[in-house]
C-alpha cells in the first residue's frame, strides 16, 4: 500500500491522485456529465505520470462502470426519460433504439462513440441485455479506444 499511496505530496501520491482524477473523469464522461477523459489521459501521458498500461486500465474501468450506470438507468429508470436529469435526451434514445434494433447487441462495441454511445448503453438496459454480456462488449470498445489514444499520444513526436 505504501508503494502506491506513498507519503503526502510524494510521487506515489501524485500517481494516486492522477489515477483517481482520470477514473472519475472517465466515469463521469460516460454518465450524466459531459467530459473529456481522453484529454486527461493525454495530459497524464505527456507529463509521464504513470505507466501507460495503468492509465489505460484506469480510464477503461472508469468509463465502463459509467456505462453500467447508464444501463441501470435504462433498465430501472426509463419511465423518467422525459426528466431533465436523465442521461440521454429522448431524440438520442429514439435514434439509438433504431440503430440497436437494426444491428443488435454488437452495437455495444461502439459505446465509446461520442455521438450516441451513451444512448446505446441506456437502450441496452431498456432492452434488458444481460449485464455480463453488456459489460464485456462495452469494455472491449472502451479499452480499445483508450489504447488507441494512448498509442497515438506516445507515438507523437516531441511528447
Amino acid at each position: 500500500m505504501q508503494a502506491f499511496f506513498g507519503s503526502p505530496g510524494g510521487p506515489a501520491m501524485t500517481l494516486f491522485a492522477a489515477c483517481a482524477g482520470l477514473f472519475w473523469s472517465a466515469f463521469l464522461a460516460a454518465t450524466l456529465l459531459p467530459g473529456a477523459s481522453e484529454i486527461v489521459l493525454v495530459a497524464l501521458l505527456a507529463k509521464g505520470i504513470g505507466e501507460p498500461w495503468l492509465l489505460v486500465v484506469v480510464a477503461g474501468v472508469g468509463n465502463t462502470l459509467g456505462s453500467v450506470v447508464n444501463w441501470a438507468c435504462g433498465r430501472f429508470l426509463l419511465h423518467y426519460a422525459d426528466r431533465r436529469w436523465f442521461p440521454v435526451p429522448p431524440r438520442h434514445l429514439d435514434r439509438a433504439t433504431g440503430f440497436f434494433n437494426r444491428y443488435g447487441v454488437w452495437t455495444l462495441l461502439l459505446a465509446w462513440w461520442p455521438l450516441g454511445g451513451d444512448a446505446l448503453t441506456v437502450i441496452a438496459g431498456m432492452l434488458r441485455v444481460p449485464l455480463l454480456r453488456f459489460t464485456i462488449l462495452v469494455a472491449i470498445g472502451k479499452f480499445a479506444r483508450y489504447a488507441v489514444v494512448a498509442g497515438a499520444t506516445l507515438a507523437w513526436p516531441g511528447l
